[in-house]
């Protein structure tokens, strides 16, 4: 009998996937090799080898997915640097602002995306290491044994609760922007049997940062009423779930359609955003806005269209102007939130009180909405309430980010003394 061979064909998702398993594994074996090699100086090399590994350790690291959170860690390394104390900073852009500044004790380092950048934080060595990114020791991301603290800092003034499931569950600490986000982690916390993190509302650095460059930005000449579009992404999000039902009638009213959609979108949902770019390459009053930072939209923006997405807290606390959402159903099940008692999120109660809601039997009459969407008394009471409650220590967030990191290091290295002595 003759052997028949059939050619393999893998689809290009698997391969993909295979090819970042196999960067990951080929990064792991360069850190595990490079942290062998440092113990094998330790060992046989005596005093300089020791001070290798002494040099190898990092006091205060924080860790940048992206560029995109610049505005997030600015504050905290400026801080840094004007206390003259030196921070680590790792990030997987290539091209992230820090590399531009002139910095004298702010250590930048491109550390690769994915799992290479995974590979490389699984074996650090360090006091403490501060980060947006959620899922520690859920996913890829390790937790590396000579690592002593974790801290995860707030990106936003949302519920903290409106991350994928265990998001927040194995750090050690947590850095808030409003007080409200304690109670969901504690119950989270004492629902799973998990110890209790420290829980310290340091305010917004995003925010703080936003409003000082807004102050900057002029306002327009000859400005054109201005609806900005900016959804959250995926199956519930409205671009996703609506697209032209809704854009269509909006280009419709002649004002100026700025669409921002969110920066996943691009990697989640591409065929979405080809198709109706292509439809609407020739509508002279709608514009696409893909910048890394939102305030300039929201500049010129007199009304915003969202749904579930928290930029309508950046908008509301940034600009006091009115908010229209549409209810998209959000499924919870994927979120820690869907493990609480009740289901009534700070993000969408408060939603109800400061935005006005937009039905899809009403697209069809969206000017009429938008145009019967003035402000009140009751709506501005209602934003300031919100940001009181969700925005606290305004403009101080990044020294008492810097403040927390700096005095649990000399916490960490005093209990460390004491337990050796």
């Amino acid at each position: 009998m003759t052997a028949v061979f059939l050619p393999l064909y893998i689809d290009p998702g698997t391969g993909s996937m295979l090819f970042s398993v196999f960067i990951g594994i080929i990064a792991t074996l360069y850190f595990l090799v490079r942290a062998a090699a440092l113990k094998f100086k330790l060992l046989f090399s005596g005093r300089k080898a020791r001070e290798a590994a002494k040099a190898e350790k990092k006091n205060y690291v924080i860790y940048s997915e992206g560029k995109q959170y610049w505005n997030v860690f600015k504050p905290v390394i400026d801080e840094f640097e004007n206390r003259k104390l030196q921070l680590d900073y790792f990030t997987s852009a290539k091209d992230d602002p820090v590399f531009g500044g002139s910095y004298e004790h702010i250590r930048p380092e491109f550390i690769g995306d994915g799992n290479t950048a995974f590979a490389r934080l699984n074996l650090l060595s360090a006091d403490i290491v501060l980060m947006t990114t959620p899922g520690l020791d859920v996913y890829q991301l390790k937790r590396s044994k000579n690592v002593k603290h974790y801290a995860h800092i707030r990106h936003g003034s949302g519920d903290a609760t409106m991350y994928r499931k265990f998001g927040l569950d194995y750090f050690d600490s947590v850095l808030l922007t409003g007080d409200y986000q304690k109670e969901d982690i504690r119950t989270l916390e004492t629902k799973r049997g998990i110890p209790h993190k420290e829980l310290v509302t340091v305010g917004c650095t995003y925010l703080d940062t936003l409003a000082a460059r807004m102050a900057g930005i002029p306002p327009e000449e000859n400005h054109q009423f201005t609806v900005l579009v900016s959804p959250s992404w995926g199956p519930s999000a409205i671009l996703t779930r609506y697209g032209e039902k809704l854009l269509d009638p909006l280009v419709q009213t002649g004002w100026r359609i700025i669409i921002r959609p969110h920066p996943q979108s691009k990697k989640s949902e591409s065929a979405m955003l080809d198709r109706l770019t292509k439809k609407y390459a020739n509508t002279t009053n709608l514009e696409w806005d893909y910048e890394r930072d939102n305030i300039y939209s929201m500049k010129k923006a007199d009304i915003m269209i969202s749904d579930f997405s928290s930029i309508i807290y950046d908008y509301t606390f940034l600009c006091d102007k009115p908010v229209i959402y549409v209810n998209a159903d959000l499924d919870l099940r994927m979120y820690d939130a869907d493990n609480l008692p009740e289901k009534q999120i700070w993000q969408f109660a408060t939603l109800k009180k400061i935005g006005i809601e937009l039905k899809e039997e009403q697209f069809p009459h969206i000017a009429d909405v938008i145009k019967n969407a003035g402000d009140s008394p009751e709506l501005a009471a209602a934003r300031a309430q919100a940001k009181k409650e969700a925005w606290q220590q305004i403009g101080k967030a990044g020294a008492n980010t810097a403040d927390f990191m700096i005095r649990k290091e000399a916490e960490l290295n005093k209990a460390q003394t004491g337990e050796k002595t």
